[in-house]
Formats: structure tokens, C-alpha cells, sequence
């Protein structure tokens, strides 16, 4: 069912546990979201595409389609909403796997409702943009950042970033050179340095790259982090 009062949008919600998605809905609806729970993998996707929700909550193991499934189907359509992933499994695959396929960030279970709210915060301010409307656009070699328009271009060509890429790259290409540590992108990217693994930057860099193709500027210092140059 979907909450009335949505003053920050509506989330929706993909979780076969009860308890688990009461929870949720409870703390998103406390922060001001509208929320619509789904319980199992194809009614999620079909509500998905129906409702156009400003983000998914996805539980990775559903019943029908699984979370990761849905996410895939949504990206490959070309729908880029913010998905978080919940996981009862803390394992680095899960985590890999989530974010290859286009996932913008994960929680583990038992997880903190508080902070699952506040990851879905921290993924619609990065979506929106609103700071850098008056930046010009950043370029590094072939590639094109507009920080306003939040896309990238190389060569001209568009490429499709999700919101957690795109804010990588801006990081780092606003001080080309500039060589920044793991735990310094968790916590100018993500802003919560302490409740993620270094391994999260890595897939994201690797995705990134892929996406640049040979013309990413994203360098590897070994031993430190990483950096844009041309």
C-alpha cells in the first residue's frame, strides 16, 4: 500500500520478510516518504516500472525474480531509479555482483533501519544534483563531466553512469591529479566511511572504467588510491 504523505517521493519497497518490511516502511514513512511494499520479485518489477518510484529498496533473495534480477531488467530498459540492495549474506560476492549490475549501495542484515533511511537520503542527494547546478562542465581527455546536468560524454558520445558513479568521477575529476585514499571516496562519495568496505571504491572504479572504455581517466596509485588524469 502506498503511504499518502510522500513529501520527499515515493520509495519503493521489495521485501518477502513481514517484519522486515513493516520495519522499513515504518522509519521511511517517519522521514517523510511515500511508500509502496511489494513481497515478491515480479509484482516488485511491475511496480517498478508502473510507479516510477524515486528509489528501490530490494531485498536480493525474493521470492520469483530475484532482487539482482529486477535491477538488471531495469537497467538494461534503461531505468536508472537508485536501487539499495538488503542482503542477508555478508559476503564480498553478493556485494560485487549488486554493484556490477547497476546497484547504487547495499546493506547488510541485521541492519539499523536509521541507517538504511539515511543511505536512501544520501543516494537522492547525490541523484539530484542541486549543488553543482552552477559548475561548468568538467573535461579530462576524451571525457565530458557536466556536474549540472549530471552526465558524461566521451568523444561526444554519452555515457550512462548510475548516480554513484557519476559522483566518483565528478570526485575525482574536480582536482585532476589529485590522488585520494579509499577511505577518503567512502567518505566524499558514500559520506559514511565507517559502515563500508575499501572493496566498494574498487567495483566502482572497475565499472566506471569499463563504462569510460579506453579513454577512462581514472589512474590506480598501488599502495594508495586513486586519481583522474588524462
Amino acid at each position: 500500500m502506498t503511504a499518502d504523505a510522500a513529501q520527499r517521493g515515493l520509495v519503493l519497497v521489495v521485501e518477502d520478510e513481514p517484519a522486515i518490511a513493516d520495519l522499513v516502511r515504518l522509519y521511511l514513512t517517519r522521514d517523510g516518504f511515500g511508500v509502496h511494499l511489494e513481497r515478491d520479485g515480479d509484482a516488485g518489477l511491475a511496480a517498478a516500472r508502473r510507479l516510477r518510484p524515486v528509489a528501490c529498496v530490494l531485498d536480493i533473495a525474493l521470492p520469483g525474480l530475484a532482487g539482482t534480477e529486477i535491477c538488471r531488467r531495469l537497467r538494461t530498459s534503461g531505468d536508472w531509479t537508485p536501487v539499495i540492495f538488503l542482503t542477508a549474506r555478508d559476503d564480498e560476492v553478493d556485494r560485487v555482483v549488486g554493484l556490477e549490475l547497476g546497484a547504487d549501495d547495499y546493506v547488510t542484515k541485521p541492519f539499523s533501519p536509521r541507517e538504511l533511511v539515511a543511505r536512501v537520503r544520501a543516494v537522492l542527494r547525490r541523484t539530484s544534483g542541486t549543488p553543482a547546478t552552477a559548475e561548468r562542465p568538467r573535461v579530462l581527455g576524451a571525457v565530458t563531466l557536466d556536474p549540472g546536468r549530471r552526465t558524461v560524454t566521451v568523444g561526444g558520445v554519452p555515457v550512462q553512469l548510475t548516480s554513484t558513479e557519476f559522483d566518483l568521477l565528478a570526485h575525482l575529476m574536480a582536482r585532476p591529479g589529485r590522488v585520494f585514499t579509499r577511505e577518503e571516496l567512502l567518505a566524499g562519495v558514500w559520506g559514511y566511511a565507517a559502515h563500508a568496505g575499501t572493496r566498494t571504491v574498487d567495483v566502482h572504479v572497475a565499472q566506471v572504467r569499463a563504462k569510460l572504455g579506453p579513454a577512462s581517466v581514472i589512474r590506480t596509485h598501488r599502495g594508495v588510491g586513486y586519481a583522474a588524469d588524462a
